[in-house]
């Protein structure tokens, strides 16, 4: 069975399960109309096999679908896989380019 991505409101992330282990999550924290993401991490014996897109691309579908929040990338890993995936510009408060400008991670 495939990753599963579950939307844990209460703790403000979005958790990436295997089977019964949760290897990832990406959280966030809000403000009014805001979904702004400070966090992504998988767990390293998962890491380089694309979960972490798996998990951003379902975190951003379910935004779009479930809210009306513009997203404000603060991860770095959230800012290259919004750079990378034009699709989800709309979702973005500002540019992309305001948002890799913002990011402290030289390499996005």
């Amino acid at each position: 069975m495939g990753p599963n991505v579950v939307h844990n409101e209460q703790a403000h992330r979005y958790e990436l399960w295997l089977d019964e282990k949760r290897i990832g999550l990406a959280e966030y924290s809000s403000m009014p109309g805001e979904r702004h993401f400070v966090n992504t991490e998988v767990d390293p014996s998962f890491q380089n096999k694309g979960y972490a897109a798996d998990l951003m691309r379902e975190a951003l579908a379910d935004v779009r679908a479930n809210s009306k929040d513009k997203v404000v990338p603060v991860c770095s890993y959230v800012v290259m896989y919004m750079k990378r995936h034009p699709e989800t510009h709309d979702l973005l408060k500002g540019s992309i380019e305001e948002a890799v400008a913002a990011c402290r991670w030289p390499g996005v």
